[in-house]
């Protein structure tokens, strides 16, 4: 193949990035804006060893699985990659790369993997929106040269950059998100205030969060600064109020009210979206959500899982595989605010969460004690270092001896980047009858199975939940157990 060739392909898959793939003579060529079953023109554009990159030049026979987006910035924002894509056909192909990760990374041979669970809600789910914010007028550099950084655009990074796409309305998130979103555009025109700009250093905000209580309508706002405050914050925290009071009630009767804003400082010079320091400038400092039967509190640094209606769905099958009889303790790892081991509290004897935010552990702990969940305690650590000390024993504060804890089953819900070996081993040494495994990235997972493999767990089952349609990301929860 030559950098500028014209080829004719079949997409026979799409990477995990949701590129397309095609194939000549064995050759991988990767190729945007396509889908599954699209016969297409390309022309190369980089040519590598074993694949090649091509860009699109003509869609020859569009695929039976290929519909009109629905987003108006799907050509632009990185975000939601398979819109283009049938909902089926999306769910078709996560099965299928999940069982590819853990065939091919994991090495497991015919791994039993259940039917994904899919959604009827396959927009509106997101509970949590970060968007970046640009532009704002003229920044004067060092000399008093002054250079237009451009308009105001709050929503999110094309992809592969750090040019912010201006979204007014996206169609995974909340309504209230972008009213929120809105407010703050008209803010920053009215009072003159500038985006950070990381080339020169200067400019005042950073990023919008806004969190979303689907089933309460509580709404927090989160402003993250290159500063200490916000001048004349009470205008923007009354033109945000405005904003979401004009929101009509939901289809399901849900109405929005903003409950909480805050303002995180974050002077770093890094990609961080958030500092350590959050102030509440209006309203109470967590919001609350209630999923099922249970209500869990929600402050601006804890993860929550963003869909709540497949979150339920997801730790429900977690607490099946858990089969817990009222006998069991559990450690709940990487625990947030405390949401996977309060599901299983009630028919455990005893759940001891860890996690490294503080603020997390705050809520996950008033969590517990929201929902009666009396033989549930949350630990601040990290992970790694705390558990060894709870399997091991450890001398207290007042000199007490603090006894071993034998766990039975162990909760593992790491971030995108999986577990530390040093973990697993520790984990593995406790030898829990059943290890629990809720993941958001199958690469990860896949080595973190063939790991916990070599150290006597066997993989027993796994169910994909579609936590994330219209992305290539999903989620999985496993279990591995104990090899006899």
């Amino acid at each position: 193949m030559e950098k500028g060739q014209i080829v004719t392909i079949d997409i026979v898959d799409m990477s995990n990035e949701g590129k397309g793939i095609g194939k000549i003579e064995g050759l991988a060529i990767f190729v945007d804006g396509v889908v599954i079953g699209d016969k297409i023109t390309a022309e190369i554009t980089k040519v590598k060893k074993n694949y090649c990159f091509a860009k699109l030049v003509e869609i020859n026979k569009p695929s039976i699985y290929r519909v009109a987006s629905a987003c108006e910035y799907s050509k632009e924002c990185g975000g939601c990659t398979l819109t283009e894509l049938t909902y089926d056909a999306q769910l078709a192909w996560k099965e299928k790369m999940i069982l590819d990760r853990l065939t091919r990374l994991g090495g497991l041979e015919n791994p039993a993997i259940n039917p994904i669970i899919g959604t009827d809600q396959q927009f509106r789910y997101r509970n949590k929106a970060q968007m970046p914010i640009s532009g704002g007028g003229l920044i004067t550099r060092k000399g008093g040269l002054q250079e237009n950084v451009g308009s105001i655009a709050i929503g999110f990074y094309k992809a592969k950059s750090h040019s912010v796409v201006n979204c007014r309305k996206c169609l995974l998130q909340s309504e209230a998100s972008e009213a929120v979103a809105d407010a703050v555009r008209k803010f920053m025109k009215q009072d003159n205030i500038l985006a950070y700009d990381p080339k020169w250093e200067k400019g005042l905000f950073r990023h919008l969060i806004v969190k979303t209580a689907m089933n309460t309508g509580e709404v927090m706002a989160i402003i993250a600064i290159n500063g200490k405050a916000i001048p004349n914050s009470e205008k923007m925290v009354a033109m945000m109020d405005a904003a979401i009071n004009d929101l009509p009630p939901r289809a399901d009767g849900v109405e929005y009210s903003l409950e909480s804003v805050a303002v995180n400082v974050n002077k770093k010079k890094s990609t961080e979206i958030m500092g350590e320091e959050c102030i509440i400038i209006a309203g109470k400092p967590t919001i609350l959500e209630r999923v099922g039967k249970f209500q869990f509190e929600i402050s601006p640094h804890s993860f929550y899982q963003v869909n709540p209606v497949q979150m339920n769905k997801l730790y429900k099958k977690a607490a099946e595989y858990a089969g817990l009889t009222g006998t069991e303790t559990v450690l709940d790892l990487y625990c947030g605010v405390g949401t996977i081991g309060i599901f299983c509290a009630e028919n455990a004897k005893r759940v001891i969460g860890i996690e490294s935010v503080k603020s997390a552990v705050l809520d996950a702990n008033r969590n517990a004690t929201i929902n009666g969940a009396v033989n549930a305690e949350f630990i601040c650590g990290k992970v790694e270092e705390v558990l060894p000390k709870l399997l091991n024993g450890y001398e207290g504060r007042d000199g007490e001896m603090v006894a071993p804890i034998k766990p039975d089953v162990v909760i593992l819900d790491p971030p995108r980047s999986g577990c530390y070996p040093n973990l697993l081993e520790e984990v593995a040494k406790a030898e829990p009858k059943k290890i629990i495994y809720v993941s958001c990235d199958p690469a990860t997972l896949a080595r973190d199975i063939k790991i916990l493999g070599e150290l006597g767990y066997e993989f027993m089952e796994g169910t994909p939940v579609d936590m994330f349609p219209q992305t290539v990301h999903t989620e999985i929860v496993c279990l591995l157990e104990k090899r006899k």
